[in-house]
């Protein structure tokens, strides 16, 4: 395991396949999994480039602070970019599923020049009205209070601070991202089916996949026709 020391806390990290190649690909996990859901994937996305996996905070084996206040999506996106500065690597093609696809939209909005492309897969980008918003941040806290009495504090913490939302910016910046995404969900991930078609629709330059018999983790549910669509929207010359 390899272990990054940023603002004082411990991020877990991995970096497989080539050190040179194509353009490398950064994945970020859903909430609540850690960096190993992506392992049936790692071995085809990894052949041709650089494929960096990594645990958010309070997740896997990185740290879990006890301040609420280190728990931000900002946070985060800084962690993001201290992986990539410390692996040398410029630009990305940023992934990621669930609350990490959402991170990765944040990534792409705080550091356009660094992200190549998106894959967000069974994700969301928020949303536009305060009474929706507000509807997920009263899941998001009730589940914190089910994680606390269960002692995974970190988790708890991690769903106060980084899975609640505060506004729309990131919805409405969807028109404003130009770089190739790919957009992928389960067929029966009916929570986000919506999303991803609204998604698909605002980004300008967005491939729509549904992966048929796959749930919220469309990429350990049919691992090989995840990462085919993945090879396929990599292979395209902007982000070989």
């Amino acid at each position: 395991m390899t272990y990054l020391d940023h603002d004082g806390v411990r991020i877990n990290y991995q970096v497989f396949g080539p050190p040179h190649g194509a353009t490398p690909l950064l994945l970020t996990h859903g909430f609540s999994a850690s960096s190993a859901m992506w392992q049936p994937n790692i071995a085809a996305l990894a052949a041709a480039r650089p494929v960096i996996t990594w645990d958010l905070r309070g997740h896997g084996r990185s740290d879990a602070p006890d301040d609420l206040a280190r728990y931000r999506a900002s946070a985060c996106v800084a962690d993001m970019a201290a992986l990539l500065d410390a692996c040398g690597i410029a630009r990305v093609v940023a992934g990621g599923l669930s609350l990490g696809g959402f991170l990765s939209l944040e990534f792409c909005l705080a550091h356009p020049d660094r992200v190549a492309g998106l894959v967000l897969c069974d994700t969301g980008p928020g949303y536009r009205r305060d009474e929706a918003r507000q509807q997920w941040n009263d899941r998001a806290i009730a589940l914190a209070g089910r994680l606390e009495r269960d002692s995974a504090r970190g988790l708890a913490l991690a769903a106060r601070g980084i899975l609640t939302q505060r506004d729309a910016r990131v919805i409405d910046a969807l028109p404003a991202i130009t770089v190739p995404a790919l957009v992928l969900v389960g067929a029966r991930d009916s929570d986000y089916l919506g999303a991803a078609e609204y998604m698909a629709a605002r980004l300008p330059r967005a491939v729509h996949a549904v992966i048929p018999e796959a749930g919220h983790l469309c990429n350990v549910d049919q691992p090989d026709l995840f990462s085919q669509q993945v090879l396929a929207f990599l292979d395209q010359p902007d982000l070989r």
